[in-house]
């Protein structure tokens, strides 16, 4: 059997799937919130935040019935099984490894060099609807509407490749990240949009790197080690499940986070009976989810509700995941923040009152974690509320009146931008990145 044949592309939904399916939540709880913006909050967070990630991403990917089945096959093909001594085994396993960071690693280089002004394409309302389009499309194939395929023809291609010995298990690493790249699509899609935002070279092919070598632990553990790996079934069918949910999460999370907090709030209250309402239909979701599942082993008794069971689960794990995650977001209390510079100006020059400036934009990461976990904190608002505070909106760049306040502020090479204006109208902090509560609280106390 060719090493990469069964990972043609009707498996590819699943991959795509297993993919995403986790990356949202646990991004959630290590930031306190979930958004389109995840992978910045984690840069913001620090880069080992980022770079861990990045790998359990590509970990889970190896977990899909779209790469696990060939795990064993493929590791067989360039000989790391067959060597007598564990030694050469490992060295040959780690080359295959080698072969798919050589593929991702590149990809987040161009993505960042690339990158000057992709954040502002992001922002534009054709574009925000297009990727929400491409998840739901993409969740839509997880729950089987339709399938993906590369063409035969690039598949018995790429399947003919490799062999043997180093430069077989090197041209097989390689070649895995290409066939498998309709499987991880719409993480990388995610990733290097993400990428490009941050400009950072380093980080993004070190990100990159980290998701090829989590794609690749598995093969080397069988291939270093003789491991055998527990088999297949219907656990996977699970995974699939909540890559479906996840994608389509991330369709309604592209839209929403277009839009402005305050807009966000008309639909969901920061009560908690939203939370409750969301949980609730959350677990309503994953118990029909777990009856699909059960459904799909070997003999099971009630077979006959798979398909029932996962259509029924689709929409009220979909709404409540979306409920529970916005309301997360928006609970916590605001600053009353004007929306023009002449208003917050008149404002503090007739009550002589300090200014704060926040510069931000619906595609920019930090920002939203800003938003979030920033902005909302006890002490900040506390502190806060001696200020006038002016949020300038630059997601579009076009807008003439965002870039002469912009300009007069000195505040266009990028985004965030955090000014905090004394009572007589001199800048005393400037802040160019995410700013944590507490650093924030100790500038405030400072300006009067």
């Amino acid at each position: 059997m060719k090493p990469f044949e069964l990972l043609r592309a009707r498996s590819v939904g699943y991959c795509v799937g297993a993919a995403l399916a986790v990356w949202p939540l646990p991004l959630w709880a290590a930031t306190g919130g979930s958004d389109t913006g995840a992978f910045q909050r984690a840069l913001a967070r620090g880069a080992f935040t980022a770079l861990a990630a990045s790998y359990g991403f590509g970990l889970v990917t190896s977990l899909t019935p779209c790469v696990y089945p060939m795990i064993a096959i493929t590791v067989s093909v360039f000989g790391a099984r067959e060597t007598a001594s564990r030694i050469h085994g490992a060295l040959l396993s780690l080359t295959f490894v080698l072969g798919i960071v050589c593929l991702f690693a590149p990809l987040g280089v161009v993505s960042a060099l690339v990158g000057r002004g992709f954040g502002a394409v992001l922002g534009d309302p054709p574009v925000v609807a297009a990727i929400a389009l491409v998840f739901l499309g993409l969740s839509a194939s997880l729950f089987g509407a339709f399938e993906l395929a590369l063409p035969p023809a690039l598949n018995n291609r790429l399947a003919g490749l490799g062999g043997a010995g180093f430069g077989g298990a090197f041209l097989l690493g390689l070649m895995c990240g290409v066939v498998a790249a309709p499987c991880v699509g719409p993480f990388l899609f995610s990733l290097l949009g993400w990428i490009a935002t941050t400009r950072n070279v380093a980080l993004g092919s070190a990100a990159m790197a980290s998701y090829g070598l989590g794609l690749g632990t598995l093969f080397f553990l069988v291939g270093a080690f003789a491991v055998n790996l527990p088999k297949a079934g219907a656990w996977m069918m699970g995974i699939k499940w909540l890559g479906g949910v996840a994608l389509a999460y991330l369709a309604l999370a592209t839209l929403r986070d277009a839009l402005p907090t305050d807009t966000v709030r008309k639909v969901v209250l920061p009560g908690a009976l939203y939370g409750a309402a969301g949980i609730a239909l959350l677990i309503v979701g994953v118990g029909l989810a777990a009856v699909h599942v059960a459904a799909e082993r070997r003999r099971s008794p009630i077979a006959r509700l798979s398909r029932p069971a996962k259509i029924a689960s689709i929409a009220p794990a979909i709404i409540g995941l979306w409920v529970v995650l916005t309301w997360w977001q928006i609970r916590a209390p605001q600053l009353a923040w004007e929306a023009t510079e002449s208003t917050a100006l008149a404002r503090a020059t007739s009550e002589g009152r300090p200014l704060l400036i926040d510069f931000g934009a619906s595609w920019c990461g930090a920002c939203k974690e800003l938003e979030r976990e920033t902005f909302p904190d006890p002490r900040v608002r506390a502190e806060g509320a001696r200020f006038v505070a002016l949020h300038v909106d630059a997601t579009n760049e076009d807008d003439p009146e965002v870039t002469r306040v912009r300009r007069k502020y000195g505040a266009t090479e990028g985004l965030p931008v955090l000014l905090l204006l004394g009572s007589d109208g001199k800048e005393a902090f400037r802040f160019t990145e995410f700013v944590s509560p507490e650093r924030l609280v100790r500038a405030l106390v400072e300006v009067r």
